[in-house]
């Protein structure tokens, strides 16, 4: 595709805006919601670039289109002078690569994120490196139709392979692509892969584990709670394959036990705390988190480290209320098991509870709890999950690592 410029002359097509929708844009925000979209000029099919101009037909921004998606455009560049030929995404590749060397050439870790979506100017496309191998998400249109040149470029450029493609289960639906999954490139792995976090081993699924295999988002985060871990007993919810476990055991807690809903996750604990030889110090328990520290509670048992990292309660701004009700539950029952100099580490990935709401949630069920709590860290997702200013969307990981007064 040939640079047009700023005019609206020529074959690319141009979303007019209303007035009201163009304001965000200006705030540097990415997306433009179907709403603010007064009309279309020209054909435009899903995936493509598109032009956004204002009312007066001024130039405001390149974007991908999506036209089945409540979120109708995503911005790719404000410079009216870029050019869009083929393979113009492998220079955003190279860049975020770029930024990521120290992470590529670390000899004890083999697993982050290459590529983050929208914060590294690629919307809806994840590339998650595992050693030699790679996992891609394409969750819009625009990185849809570029998802089997990125495994070629993986291929060409970096070595990888194999290349497996994920489908996270909702996002593709809510742009109007289908589901997806499987090979792009290479031979699948019949095996768990063996990976390096923080000079330890770790086995991750790349075809049928959470995410793309392994929270690697919580790579950072899980070396600074086991920090607090030395001489402690540690309770360890929403286990899923043992990562914080294996890390704080490592540095000297005196036992975990990890709670999990899912048998298989607790077998991926199980085989990741034996590789690392801490599996004698562990205990595994399967059932609802809730209901096993509510038992925990009734017993009397108490833990000098507790780590909550639950799953995503609420993907949007308009569940935050009703997932906060059960962030607070699950805070105010750690704090009841938590030993007097005990350290809480608590976590929420959901895009939809913004960092000073997670705040306020701990501070209510420390107020339940009738203890005050000191903030001894608050923690975020790391640098290859960078975030973009403007874009409050891309801070979904927050964690606060507290200690009752």
């Amino acid at each position: 595709m040939q640079r047009e410029g700023g005019s609206l002359a020529g074959s690319i097509p141009t979303l007019i805006l209303k007035g009201p929708g163009v304001r965000p844009l200006t705030k540097g925000h990415l997306w433009v919601y179907s709403g603010a979209v007064n009309r279309v000029v020209g054909r435009a099919k899903a995936g493509q670039v598109v032009r956004l101009a204002d009312g007066a037909k001024k130039f405001l921004a390149w974007a991908w289109y999506s036209p089945d998606s409540r979120i109708r455009a995503r911005i790719l560049s404000r410079r009216p002078e870029e050019e869009f030929k083929d393979g113009w995404w492998a220079g955003r590749l190279d860049r975020a690569r770029a930024g990521r060397r120290v992470l590529e050439e670390d000899p004890e870790t083999e697993a982050f994120r290459l590529c983050n979506s929208e914060a590294d100017g690629l919307p809806g496309l994840t590339i998650d490196i595992y050693g030699r191998a790679a996992v891609v998400q394409a969750m819009t249109p625009g990185a849809e139709e570029i998802k089997k040149g990125v495994a070629l470029w993986l291929k060409e450029r970096m070595g990888v392979e194999p290349v497996l493609e994920r489908d996270d289960g909702q996002s593709r639906r809510l742009e109007g692509l289908p589901r997806s999954g499987g090979l792009l490139l290479g031979t699948e792995p019949k095996e768990p892969l063996t990976i390096l976090e923080g000079g330890m081993k770790f086995q991750v699924d790349l075809v049928e584990g959470q995410k793309t295999g392994w929270y690697l988002d919580q790579r950072v985060n899980r070396g600074l709670a086991a920090a607090f871990a030395g001489g402690k007993h540690v309770l360890d919810c929403f286990s899923y394959s043992g990562g914080f476990s294996a890390r704080a055991l490592a540095a000297g807690a005196r036992s975990s036990t990890l709670v999990d809903s899912s048998a298989r996750a607790l077998r991926g604990a199980k085989a990741n705390l034996e590789l690392n030889g801490l599996a004698d110090r562990a205990s595994l328990v399967q059932g609802n988190v809730f209901e096993i520290l509510r038992q925990y509670r009734d017993a009397g048992r108490r833990f000098g480290l507790i780590i909550l990292d639950p799953p995503k309660l609420a993907p949007t701004r308009a569940q935050a209320s009703k997932a906060g009700r059960a962030y607070k539950d699950i805070n105010l029952l750690a704090l009841k098991l938590l030993e007097p100099q005990g350290v809480l580490a608590t976590f929420s990935c959901s895009a939809g509870v913004e960092p000073a709401f997670f705040q306020e949630i701990v501070h209510w069920a420390a107020l339940d709890a009738g203890v005050g709590l000191q903030i001894l860290a608050r923690l975020s997702q790391p640098e290859d999950h960078p975030i973009l200013l403007g874009m409050p969307e891309t801070e979904y990981l927050k964690g606060l690592i507290c200690r009752p007064l």
